[in-house]
Formats: C-alpha cells, sequence, structure tokens
C-alpha cells in the first residue's frame, strides 16, 4: 500500500561560487594564468591593469519587479562608494613583484611526430596510397614510440578518416618500413619488439668481440623474455648452457637499449613540460624564514572602466524619470557581469590569501626541516594538523597541498611531500615515515644487488635502527617508493 509522508532534511549544499572558489584553490600558480585569461575573455566587465578604478555598488530590490516596464532608477541603482584603490590590487608585500616576473625562454623544436614524418618524407613509396598509411601509422604512435594499436583499428582508422579501404598485409609492411626509421625501436608493438628492433641493428654493425654477446642476447630476448624479465638468471644459465659470464655479458648489451625509445626526442617545446612553477619561496634570513608566494601569474583584476561609465551614464540620463524596460535590460546585464567581475577579484584575493596562510601554518610547523634542510627534521604532520592551526577545514588544506610546489633553499619540494604519519621508535619516540623511508632506500641502495635483501631482512635492519616496523610496512613502504621486490633487484 503505497502512503504519503512528510520528513524533514537538513542539507548542506556549495553555491556555485563556492565551488568555482574551491577549483581555484587547486589550481597551480603553473595553470593559473590560463584560468585568469578564461574569465577575461568570458566577463568584458574584469579588466587587467594596474590603476584603481572608480568602484559602483549595485543593490537589487525585489520590490521593484513588481513594476511592469518601468521602475524608479534611483530605487535600483545606487552609486558606489569609492574603495581603497588598493583593494582591488592582488599584490601585496608578501607578493613578487612584476620587477621580479621573468619569462621563460621556449625551446622550439620539432616534435617526435614530425621527427618521423620527416623521415617519411625522405623516401619514395610510389604511392599516395602507402603515404597516407605511412602518415596513419606514425599517427598512432604513443609519446614513448610504440604503436598500441592493432593492425585491423588502423584498417578502420583509414576507412573512416580517408575512405581508404587498406589489407592487412599493406599495413604489416608499412609499419616494418616505419621500424627501421630513427631513433631504433620505434613503431614497436610491445617492449620486447622495440628491444629485439634495437639489438638487432647493433648487431649487423657489430664485427667486434661484443658480437657474440649481443647474439645470445638477441636469444635471450626472442626465446626467453619472461625469464629475462623476471630475473630467473638460474634458469636463463641452464636453457642456454652458458657461463656467468657470458650471461652477465648478454644482459648488459639488452640493459644498454632504450625502453623508451621517443624519450631522447623533444615531443613538446611547451615551457610547462620544462619547468616546474614553485608557487610558494621560502628563504632563510640569518635563521628567519621569510615565505612569499609566487603570483607572477595572476595580474592586477579591476572593474572594467567603461561598464563604469555606461553606469554613470545611465545615472545621469534618467534623473528625474523612470527607466524604459529596455535600460532596466541593460542595467541588470551590467549589474550581472559587474557582480561577476567583484566576485572574481575577491575569489582569486581570497585564494592568494588562503594559499599563503596554509603555507605559513606548514613552513612554521616544519620550520626545524626549512632551517636545514635535513629530512630527519621533518615533524609527522597530518592535514588536520595544519587544518586546527589554519581553522580551515581539512578539504580546504587538501586542495592548497594538492599541485603545489614550493621553492626551499635544498630545492623545489611538492607541498604534499611535507605531510606524513607517524611511527613510534623502541624508545617511545615520533618519527616521520618519511624519515624510515629515507633510510629504507639507502640501506636499499647499499645492499649487494647480487644478493639483495627480502623484507624480513629489512625489517630486522630497521629494528636494529630502534624503528618499530613489520614486514608489511617495509613492504608497503616500498611500494611507495617505487622499489621492486628482492628478485627484482638481483644482479649477475
Amino acid at each position: 500500500m503505497l502512503k504519503q509522508r512528510l520528513s524533514h532534511k537538513m542539507l548542506q549544499k556549495l553555491s556555485p561560487q563556492q565551488i568555482q572558489l574551491m577549483k581555484l584553490l587547486q589550481i597551480p600558480t603553473a595553470t593559473l594564468d590560463q584560468r585568469i585569461q578564461e574569465e577575461l575573455e568570458a566577463n568584458p566587465a574584469l579588466d587587467e591593469g594596474n590603476d584603481s578604478a572608480e568602484i559602483f555598488d549595485l543593490e537589487s530590490d525585489d520590490s521593484s519587479e513588481d513594476n511592469k516596464d518601468e521602475f524608479e532608477l534611483d530605487d535600483y541603482l545606487k552609486e558606489y562608494i569609492e574603495d581603497d584603490p588598493m583593494s582591488y590590487r592582488l599584490q601585496g608585500d608578501k607578493f613578487i613583484s612584476d620587477e621580479e616576473t621573468k619569462k621563460m625562454p621556449i625551446a622550439v623544436a620539432d616534435s617526435f611526430h614530425e621527427h618521423l614524418e620527416t623521415q617519411l618524407g625522405l623516401l619514395d613509396l610510389g604511392s599516395t596510397r602507402l603515404d597516407t598509411i605511412a602518415k596513419q601509422v606514425i599517427g598512432s604512435i604513443d609519446h614513448d614510440g610504440y604503436l598500441r594499436r592493432d593492425t585491423v583499428s588502423i584498417m578502420d582508422d583509414l576507412l573512416f578518416s580517408h575512405n581508404l579501404e587498406a589489407e592487412e598485409k599493406e599495413i604489416e609492411e608499412v609499419i616494418s618500413l616505419v621500424q627501421c626509421f630513427e631513433p631504433p625501436g620505434i613503431g614497436a608493438r610491445d617492449l620486447q619488439e622495440s628491444l629485439i628492433i634495437q639489438l638487432k641493428i647493433k648487431y649487423e654493425l657489430d664485427e667486434g668481440p661484443t658480437r657474440r654477446s649481443k647474439m645470445i642476447a638477441l636469444r635471450i630476448l626472442n626465446n626467453h623474455f619472461n625469464e629475462f624479465s623476471k630475473k630467473h638468471y638460474k634458469k636463463l644459465q641452464k636453457n642456454l648452457f652458458l657461463s656467468e659470464t657470458e650471461l652477465r655479458d648478454a644482459i648488459n648489451e639488452i640493459l644498454k637499449l632504450n625502453p623508451k625509445p621517443a624519450s631522447g626526442h623533444a615531443v613538446s617545446s611547451g615551457p610547462a613540460n620544462q619547468y616546474i612553477v614553485p608557487d610558494f619561496i621560502i628563504t632563510n634570513r640569518e635563521g628567519e624564514l621569510d615565505l612569499v608566494l609566487n603570483s607572477k601569474n595572476a595580474p592586477d583584476l579591476r572593474i572594467n572602466d567603461n561598464y563604469l561609465d555606461m553606469l554613470k551614464g545611465f545615472n545621469f540620463n534618467t534623473k528625474g524619470r523612470r527607466a524604459s524596460s529596455k535600460e532596466k535590460e541593460a542595467i541588470l546585464f551590467i549589474k550581472q557581469k559587474i557582480d561577476s567581475a567583484k566576485w572574481f577579484i575577491d575569489a582569486i584575493k581570497q585564494r592568494q590569501e588562503t594559499l599563503f596562510n596554509t603555507m605559513y601554518s606548514i613552513m612554521q610547523y616544519q620550520s626545524d626541516y626549512f632551517k636545514t634542510g635535513d629530512d630527519k627534521r621533518l615533524r609527522p604532520m597530518i592535514l588536520k594538523d595544519i587544518a586546527e592551526i589554519t581553522n580551515l577545514d581539512i578539504s580546504t588544506v587538501s586542495r592548497v597541498a594538492n599541485s603545489k610546489f614550493v621553492q626551499t633553499e635544498f630545492g623545489t619540494k611538492r607541498l604534499k611531500s611535507f605531510f606524513s604519519e607517524s611511527l613510534q621508535t623502541k624508545d617511545g619516540t615520533e618519527v616521520s615515515t618519511l624519515e624510515v623511508k629515507n633510510i629504507l632506500s639507502d640501506i636499499i641502495n647499499g645492499e649487494n644487488k647480487k644478493k639483495p635483501l627480502s623484507d624480513e631482512k629489512l625489517k630486522d635492519f630497521l629494528q636494529e635502527k630502534g624503528y618499530n616496523i613489520a614486514r608489511r610496512t617495509v613492504a608497503k613502504y616500498r611500494e611507495q617508493l617505487n622499489i621492486p621486490v628482492a628478485r627484482l633487484r638481483k644482479e649477475i
């Protein structure tokens, strides 16, 4: 039986403005300029410049909706009280001045795919058809240099994009041709094929004593790639009847190859791929830490003078009479754009202040590290610690820490790297897990690679140093450091 009933619920929803502010907090300095340019293009009432502008205050009157076609302009439009000119400037004492702004040089280079098409242009394929297929194959190669798309999919792409029905055999022949291009190993379907292509070229050019090692290496890649990738060296020795020295020389030939053949060529000439733009800069001035917010990509914003002049014009022309419906629509449009511009300016200012206050709290919390650069001086710190100091929500602190960098005297660091859980030593002292990870990394770097340490032995080493840690925790930290298990760290 269906029944109807009333229920009361308390719901909390973010307004569109709050959502936009949260998104602005997440944007790093490197991409903030792009976001501001988008807003400048979308809102003509927002302008860029250093001059202070006369500001108007627009207040809507709900009762004006009762008037049909006309309303009293004076009841709706009030002249703004002129604000402090500095209130609409984004820079201040704790921001980098315009004089310090320097543009990064942009490197000009051919893209990786342009490099391949240049080589294609030097060949005489004999037909436009083969040239079209070759360009489709080149366009399907990813940034690592691999052809991840299968032959059937390339056939479909050619039919859809160029109305060309190609046969699988044709495409395979063109792929083999592209695989002869520079750099070696390009256009391979997987790592095994790429390494084989590279090694074949080296083998054919080698007439010296290392030719035999290359031949053995080719046998390993062709017939025993699984054992090689899993470092089952004993099996390789047994199956190929090799001495330890022969196997070592053959594997060294493989290790000289490039697993990402396109990595040596500039894929992009954009500055964002070449430089990390720090969001904060910390300097040590004789023991006193100084924090500066990098606001190079946040220009001064203000209300467009033309829109302010239009408001003044409406105010002057309609004195003593009612505004028409068209004038009302125009004023409402101007009001909306100016309010939106004011909100965006305030949002950018609030973003800068939130970033600065959060980073300042982190700097004070980790002051010992920023003064010395010693990772062991890092204190355990979680988002909640900074949220309590700044009186901000944990999610806000998380957004500030996301994708942000701080420039220190000891290098540019990712902000998230300063957050870590705590781990207790045997004497009851709490230390940062970052300290434990650094020691774990040092132990693995110094191990005998012929007999790498298991997670159990790594646990024993850390416990000897006074860290109360379990084997599962060691495995977790090792994985977070992208360090493989002992078997995969083994060398001959």
